[in-house]
């Protein structure tokens, strides 16, 4: 359910139908817009059925979210969100670019990399400090080795720095070093790790499943966005199919469809999508 608040509502209004909110077992949630703030409540609505709500001084209107993805939903937020990493922009305009090296290895080889992501107009470092591999004999990644090269790129650089966080035993240490985390396709419906994540304010780049449908990618950004983390990018990789002749599938109606439904950032990971260096 969404209070739409009017444009002269209080700040005291706005925190006494937060209160009644609460009261009643929901958990709210604040979308300020340029002309309305929105207010979601978020659980089982039923407790609002014989509540008269509507008549709170500063409510406008109280109207039911359909979609189950409640806050990565446009009915939520209307305008799209802008998320801010250091100076850079994700949402706006400016299409941001993130690039750099699979797996840190060592401390020449990430920041001649990053150097020549800087060079070459990319706004964001990625890098793999941890690894998920589809075989536990191939290289895991360097762990907090690998973040501590990366945090020696940023400082060389001035680029903030993706990396991903597999487990989560691992966020409060990946949060120390990275501006910004990756959720792997592999750990997309990991939501132990999502609701961790959720409870952490820095922003999170999250990878479609090989599987996945849309509504389910969404449904893993809700679980971000439940534990009060905003700060979410949904990124299109490519999907499973029957095609031999690419790694993945890429999936470009992805971005387009999720920006009808959705008011969060799409990202498109070429790399993986196509999986062959040459038609990147």
């Amino acid at each position: 359910m969404i209070f739409v608040l009017r444009p002269d509502a209080t700040e005291a209004q706005i925190e006494h139908l937060l209160g009644r909110i609460r009261e009643l077992g929901l958990t709210p949630h604040i979308s300020r817009g340029v002309e309305r703030t929105i207010i979601g409540a978020i659980g089982d609505e039923r407790v609002l059925r014989e509540q008269p709500l509507d008549a709170i001084p500063g409510v406008e209107e109280v109207l039911p979210i359909l979609k189950p993805y409640k806050l990565a939903s446009r009915e939520f937020r209307h305008e799209n969100t802008i998320i801010h990493v250091n100076k850079i922009s994700i949402g706006g305009v400016k299409i941001q670019i993130a690039a750099g090296p699979c797996s840190v290895e060592t401390s020449e080889q990430i920041i001649t990399t990053a150097k020549a992501v800087k060079a070459a107009g990319a706004s964001i470092l990625r890098g793999g400090a941890f690894k998920p591999r589809t075989s536990p004999y191939s290289f895991q990644g360097l762990g907090e080795e690998g973040l501590k090269l990366l945090d020696e790129a940023r400082k060389e650089t001035g680029l903030p720095v993706i990396t991903e966080v597999m487990d989560t035993r691992d966020v409060e240490l990946v949060e120390r070093y990275a501006d910004m985390f990756q959720v792997g396709a592999r750990n997309m419906q990991n939501f132990n790790l999502l609701k961790e994540i959720g409870m952490s304010k820095k922003p999170v780049l999250l990878k479609r499943g090989l599987s996945a449908t849309l509504e389910e990618t969404l449904m893993s950004a809700e679980y971000i966005m439940s534990k009060g983390n905003y700060n979410v990018i949904l990124c299109e990789r490519g999907i499973r199919t029957f095609e031999k002749w690419t790694r993945n599938t890429l999936d470009l109606c992805a971005v387009p469809i999720l920006k009808h439904h959705s008011h969060l950032p799409v990202f498109v990971d070429p790399s993986h999508g196509v999986g062959v260096w040459r038609w990147v």
